[in-house]
C-alpha cells in the first residue's frame, strides 16, 4: 500500500512575524516503512516559540530548518505499520516528525506512550514544555520552600507548569501575563498567588516591586526585555535567573536591560539553558509530574486549533498571545 503524506514546507526565511505566505502545505509519496522503521499517522502536532529561531539561518542549538524541505517539531501519533518488534500497529508514540499529517520514521526516533492520560500531555506537562518547566525552576532556579519566585509568561505551556511546580515546592509565586482570561486563569486553577498584567502595566519594574516587597529568589525567564530587567531590579542578591526563552525579541531587535550591571553587585546567577542537555532527569520529570497531575496539583490547559492546515496559524497565533497553555493542532476529529 503507498501512502501520502501532507507536509508544511518553509519556503523563504521571515523578517519579523511569520506570515502564512512562509509556509507551503504539500503532498509527497511515501516509501515503505523499511527495517527498524514505523509508519506514523499523526494525531496531535506542537507548535512552539522555538521554531521561530529555526527559521533563521544561523547556528544554534539545533539546526535550521531547511528552505522546501518538511518542518519538524514534536507530534504524537499512532502506528500504522511496523517494521520493529518494539511496536506494533495501533501503537501511540511520541515523535518528533510533525508538521505533517503522515510520516515515516525510525522506531528509535519514537517512545511508546503508556499512560492513562491523555495522548497530547506528552506534548505538554510530559513532553517538552513539563520538561523544560522543571528542569529550569527545580536544577538551574534551585527554587526552595519560602522563596519568592517571578515567572514571566506565566499562562504559556512552559510558565503555567512551572508556576505550578513553584507552589508545590512552596514558592510565592508572581506571574505575569497579557489577558484578563489568564490573569483569572492563573489564579483560580493554577492558584498563583499576585498576577502582573502587563498590558494593563506602564511600568513592569513598579509593578513587579510592589508585587515582591522582599525581592524575588528565583526568575523564570521566557520574554527577556523588559521582564528581565524588571527581574534584575526586583531580585534578592543571590538570586537564581534560569533563562529559557525570550519571546519578546524573537520577531524583532533585542532589548537588552540597561541595569545589567546589578547582575554583578548582586551576584545574580544567570544560566540559559536547553532542556536536551539535561536527559539524565527524564524518569524523575515524569514520575514526578504524572504523580502531580494525579494529584490534582498540576493542571494544565491546552489551546486547540483543529486541522493541518492552520498550523501556520497556530504557530504565528504564539506571538499574538493568543494561547493560554499548550497550542496544539488537532487532526483527527474524532479524538
Amino acid at each position: 500500500m503507498t501512502y501520502v503524506s501532507r507536509q508544511f514546507h518553509l519556503i523563504d526565511r521571515p523578517k519579523g512575524t511569520p506570515s502564512s505566505q512562509s509556509f507551503s502545505l504539500v503532498e509527497r509519496q511515501l516509501t515503505p516503512p523499511g527495517p527498524k522503521q514505523l509508519l506514523v499517522k499523526n494525531l496531535w502536532l506542537s507548535v512552539d516559540p522555538y521554531m521561530r529561531g529555526r527559521m533563521v539561518d544561523q547556528p544554534s542549538y539545533i539546526a535550521p530548518f531547511g528552505l522546501n524541505e518538511p518542518l519538524d517539531g514534536a507530534a504524537v501519533g499512532v502506528v500504522v505499520e511496523s517494521q520493529d518488534e518494539a511496536f506494533a500497529p495501533g501503537d501511540m508514540v511520541s515523535h518528533f516528525s510533525g508538521w505533517r499529517d503522515r510520516a515515516v520514521i525510525d522506531a528509535s526516533a519514537a517512545t511508546l506512550i503508556e499512560s492513562s492520560l491523555p495522548a497530547q500531555t506528552f506534548l505538554g506537562p510530559l513532553g517538552l514544555p513539563g520538561q523544560t518547566a522543571y528542569v529550569g525552576l527545580l536544577r538551574i532556579g534551585a527554587a526552595k520552600a519560602g522563596e519568592t519566585v517571578f515567572i514571566s509568561a506565566a499562562a504559556g505551556a512552559v510558565g503555567s507548569i512551572a508556576a505550578q511546580i513553584a507552589k508545590i515546592k512552596g514558592c510565592r509565586v508572581i506571574g505575569s501575563t497579557g489577558s484578563k482570561d489568564k490573569e483569572r486563569w492563573l489564579l483560580e486553577e493554577a492558584g498563583i498567588d499576585v498576577v502582573i498584567n502587563y498590558r494593563d502595566t506602564p511600568d513592569i519594574t513598579a509593578a513587579l516591586m510592589d508585587a515582591a516587597p522582599e525581592g524575588i529568589d528565583v526568575y523564570f525567564d521566557n520574554v527577556g526585555g523588559d521582564h528581565l530587567e524588571a527581574a534584575i531590579s526586583a531580585a534578592n542578591d543571590f538570586a537564581h535567573f534560569p533563562l529559557c526563552g525570550m519571546i519578546g525579541q524573537y520577531n524583532g531587535e533585542p532589548v537588552g536591560p540597561r541595569n545589567i550591571f546589578q547582575v554583578v553587585t548582586k551576584r545574580i546567577r544567570m544560566e540559559g539553558f536547553i532542556v536536551t542537555d539535561h536527559s539524565d532527569m527524564i524518569n524523575d520529570i515524569h514520575r514526578d509530574i504524572s504523580l502531580w497531575i494525579n494529584r490534582g496539583d498540576i493542571k494544565w490547559t491546552e489551546t486547540i486549533v483543529d486541522g493541518l492546515e492552520n498550523t501556520p496559524k497556530a504557530f504565528i497565533d504564539l506571538f499574538n498571545g493568543k494561547n493560554t497553555g499548550k497550542m496544539i493542532v488537532r487532526l483527527d476529529h474524532s479524538i
